[in-house]
């Protein structure tokens, strides 16, 4: 059992941050998150996605997906596994077209704005024993500013550097990448987002598997960054983990089924639509039953599980 979070309100009194009332299916067009509806003259948001609807081969993985999320945005996004969280990250990352609607970045078509939005994904879809080290992991985030011929400079060293020492990571910058543990490893690939210097940070399950003093620190990073005016949206399965380290949620089971303040996590209502049958409830507890490695695409024989139990010790 994952994600054990506590009493429940006893009213379903969750709001959006938007003031409006709490969002189900039917009255989520519309969604905002992080902020009051767009003004005249207002900031473009970080992503807007209007009637998106997308998935694989013919499964469908999201629906009807309208929602926008503003630049400086914490967002966490929730769901049961093989509901969409990932796949919303990657259409906001342009690496899945959406089948309808649009998907907008930093003011342009998901894709265009590439060199201004880090991805990283979940931990088990990278190839580990690829021999490289963690210096040049975090070295990759600075491939777009180089293009194909030109080698890193002083400025792209400097800047690996200091990403590597914000993580906590530059004294084992040359060791090799597959002989981290998994807390080191998605240090490295935060290292490798921030090297970057972007403007919106898409991350799955980026504290899944980790310790809690790992988890606390890739947390306090990321809370730097939004408070930077970056925009930071992370999948996760951890609601507890959500509320207490997130500004806003974004509830996902195959639509948008709520967005608003961290706390609508706890909401009994929320939990029911979103999790549906993986809810479980013990007194006046709630338990979402979850396998946190599922994915919203299928799964390819290669695909592996690391844990911080493996290579290299605790993170």
């Amino acid at each position: 059992m994952r994600g054990l979070i506590g009493r429940p309100p006893a009213e379903a009194g969750a709001r959006t941050l938007a003031a409006t009332p709490l969002l189900v299916p039917e009255a989520v067009i519309g969604a905002k998150v992080g902020g009051p509806m767009e003004a005249v003259g207002a900031p473009i948001p970080a992503i807007r996605l209007r009637g998106v609807t997308a998935g694989y081969g013919e499964r469908i993985a999201l629906e009807g997906v309208d929602l926008e999320i503003p630049t400086g945005a914490l967002v966490a996004v929730v769901g049961p596994n093989g509901g969409g969280k990932s796949t919303l990250l990657k259409l906001i990352a342009g690496v899945l077209k959406p089948w309808t609607g649009t998907v907008e970045v930093l003011g342009a078509r998901a894709g265009r704005e590439a060199h201004r939005v880090a991805y990283v994904p979940q931990a088990e879809l990278v190839d580990w024993s690829f021999p490289v080290s963690v210096w040049n992991v975090a070295m990759m985030g600075r491939y777009p500013r180089l293009g194909p011929l030109r080698q890193p400079g002083r400025a792209d060293n400097k800047a690996v550097e200091a990403a590597l020492e914000r993580v906590g990571m530059l004294d084992r910058a040359r060791s090799p990448i597959g002989a981290l543990s998994g807390g080191q490893r998605r240090r490295a690939f935060l290292a490798r987002a921030m090297a970057a210097e972007v403007d919106l940070y898409l991350l799955d399950e980026p504290v899944t598997g980790v310790d809690i003093p790992t988890q606390e620190a890739i947390m306090a990073l990321l809370v730097a960054e939004a408070e930077s005016g970056k925009a930071v949206v992370a999948t996760t399965h951890d609601l507890a983990a959500a509320a207490r380290h997130f500004r806003s949620i974004v509830a996902v089971n195959r639509c948008i089924v709520a967005s608003g303040p961290a706390d609508i996590v706890t909401n009994a209502d929320v939990l029911a639509r979103t999790y549906g049958e993986h809810l479980l409830m013990l007194g006046d507890h709630v338990g979402i039953l979850d396998d946190s490695h599922h994915h919203d695409d299928p799964s390819g024989p290669s695909e592996r599980h690391f844990h911080d139990d493996q290579p290299g010790g605790r993170s």
